[in-house]
């Protein structure tokens, strides 16, 4: 695994060391030794995998507060994806700012996002499929949304029409 420090503290880019065959390839999606001594916090309670049928679905952006704060380990197990994460930190000399990351299974990059930070995606093909460890269970009471398009975050997303969102995706506050 290659880590990549970002701008943005404790965020990282992990690119997968593929090892290829005539069978196809074996990588690892994370191991808690490297992760560990990289300073990410690799206890993972939870693996979740989203579907997204359409081009332009864009999801987030979401976190949770109130002792439920997670981490994230973002991949992309099919088709192509852009991958965001926002400085909720307040303290941060960051703040308000964000890593893209495009993240697809041909590149083999993941994206880890440390507690205090808001995560969202937007598909860029369709039947892409998002697979991500985290490091607290659900918790509805918990969740916080911000509007993907909010001009504090400036978030230049690959695709800017016709995008595809819930109801609860839309209703999301400004900062």
């Amino acid at each position: 695994m290659n880590i990549i420090k970002t701008e943005i503290e404790g965020v990282f880019i992990i690119e997968r060391t593929p090892f290829n065959d005539e069978r196809g390839y074996f990588s690892r999606l994370f191991c808690k030794k490297e992760l560990d001594s990289a300073g990410m916090c690799s206890d993972f309670v939870q693996s979740n995998m989203s579907v997204n049928l359409k081009k332009g679905t864009l999801r987030g952006l979401h976190a949770q507060r109130d002792g439920f704060e997670e981490n994230k380990l973002v991949s992309c197990s099919r088709g192509k994806v852009y991958d965001v994460c926002v400085d909720l930190r307040k303290d941060s000399e960051t703040y308000g700012k964000y890593v893209g990351v495009e993240l697809s299974e041909e590149n083999g990059k993941m994206l880890y996002i440390p507690e205090g930070c808001a995560h969202g995606y937007m598909t860029l093909e369709d039947n892409s499929q998002v697979v991500y460890f985290v490091t607290q269970y659900y918790t509805p009471r918990s969740e916080v949304g911000y509007m993907y398009d909010d001009p504090f975050f400036a978030i230049d997303w690959p695709i800017k029409e016709n995008l595809i969102l819930s109801e609860k995706d839309k209703a999301w506050d400004y900062i």
